[in-house]
């Protein structure tokens, strides 16, 4: 069997358990992961969705070209929709969204403006202002605005909503997703209601984003309107296609927490998604006592991690928004010893000149050397263990005959959760020249002390 383009490909993508990331959460929480798609996002559902009802009305004639603001991932399914069929695109996004999604839109073809953030949607330099202008401008143009286009919300109602009401046997208690055009959770959540009014649909909002409070009072709080950095979800407009009364609940999560939760995904489940993802799972986990163990929530990740390894996965980047906490390196480690003292043997040393060395200066491993080489490593219990299968021999044997491998050696400049991770009951210990010349060794023991 094979497919007889890239756009059949598109949808029955997987529900993954996850397990680590929402270890505090009684409930069952499994994953949607879009990533499958071919443009790597649950966009490419509603892209094609646009594009073929544009087609179907005549609004989209051939040799046309397509124009949408889009933070790019939408921007991406309409293009490879558009290589398929035949038109050109213009799409215009903000300058927060990463350099990877801007590259990958260029990479299919696309012509891609790029516009400020900080701006009103009603100010003439704004993404929505200038894909509008360009759609009255451009002939034989169409404008997708996913905002407002009603294609986007029945993609979900007739492809996402049934796939996971299928996938859960009907089991499913809440579904979980960022908002953000609002077509993905009023498109899934007004089919999922009519198959069981009881389902909970659960929509995560950012700080900055007008959504919870108007979702609560009504009100749209222009006060609540301020720059943010997730991407994705949250908006300063009430697009269309949100469907407020589908919708039961809104919880905010803050920027820090979608961007370690997005990390965490990566390490702990090893599914690389995008922020908006790690926003939907931290807000999971900020809700954990909504929850009960028979209770099946499933969560969509709208993107891949590929779109964002310049900021979410890029150590300075976090660092220089405050999300990651600095740790400490190996230098503090060894500034903080009380006993910076480097005590070895020597390879033709005895084993039980070893031990008493051991003993006389309270450790329990130390390098192996040869002059001024590191030959290899001894640890305590290897030294007692060889002594009591070898009680006559006395401790005589040279301690080259039982010694391991030299401990692994580091930088002073590497991090604590680096080095913790080279720490293992095989090597409980690193080895570290500084600037000066000088030899360390630290062990988890050092780390923990200095902690």
């Amino acid at each position: 069997m094979y497919y007889n383009n890239i756009l059949e490909t598109i949808g029955n993508t997987p529900l993954v358990k996850l397990n680590k990331t929402v270890a505090d959460v009684s409930a069952t929480v499994l994953a949607k992961v879009e990533t499958t798609n071919p443009g790597n996002s649950v966009k490419d559902r509603m892209a094609l969705k646009m594009v073929e009802d544009a087609e179907a009305r005549g609004d989209l004639k051939p040799g046309g070209t397509i124009i949408e603001c889009t933070s790019g991932n939408t921007g991406m399914g309409i293009a490879i929709a558009a290589v398929v069929k035949g038109y050109k695109c213009i799409f215009t996004t903000t300058d927060k969204q990463s350099k990877e999604k801007v590259d990958m839109l260029k990479a299919v073809g696309a012509e891609v403006i790029i516009c400020p953030t900080n701006v009103t949607p009603d100010d003439p330099r704004s993404y929505y202002s200038i894909a509008e202008r360009l759609n009255k401008e451009i002939p034989n143009s169409f404008w997708c605005n996913q905002y407002d286009n009603k294609s986007n919300a029945l993609a979900h109602y007739e492809g996402t909503g049934p796939e996971i009401w299928a996938q859960t046997e009907g089991k499913i208690t809440h579904f979980v997703v960022g908002v953000g055009t609002g077509g993905t959770i009023s498109g899934v959540g007004r089919y999922l209601k009519e198959q069981n009014p009881d389902i909970q649909i659960w929509g995560i909002d950012t700080y900055g984003s007008v959504f919870k409070k108007y979702h609560e009072t009504g009100i749209f709080d222009e006060k609540e309107i301020y720059p943010y950095i997730t991407e994705g979800i949250g908006e300063d407009i009430l697009p269309k296609n949100v469907d407020f009364s589908t919708i039961d609940y809104f919880e905010k999560v803050t920027d820090k927490d979608a961007a370690v939760m997005t990390r965490d995904l990566a390490v702990k489940e090893g599914i690389l998604v995008g922020n908006s993802a790690g926003s939907a799972v931290a807000g999971i986990v900020q809700m954990k006592d909504k929850f009960k163990p028979t209770d099946v929530v499933v969560v969509l990740f709208h993107d891949h991690a590929s779109r964002y390894v310049g900021k979410i996965f890029n150590d300075e980047w976090m660092r220089e928004r405050g999300f990651l906490d600095e740790e400490l390196s190996v230098k503090d480690i060894i500034g903080a010893k009380s006993n910076k003292s480097f005590v070895s043997v020597n390879a033709d040393h005895s084993v039980r000149e070893v031990l008493d060395l051991m003993k006389s200066s309270d450790i329990s491993q130390m390098p192996v050397m040869e002059g001024e080489e590191i030959v290899g490593s001894i640890i305590e219990n290897k030294v007692l263990q060889f002594i009591l299968e070898n009680p006559f021999r006395n401790g005589e044997a040279k301690i080259s005959t039982i010694m391991g491998e030299a401990f692994p050696t580091v930088s002073e400049d590497l991090g604590s959760s680096k080095l913790i991770r080279m720490i293992t009951k095989q090597s409980p210990a690193v080895l570290v020249t500084d600037k000066a010349g000088t030899m360390h060794i630290v062990t988890e023991y050092d780390v923990l002390q200095c902690l």
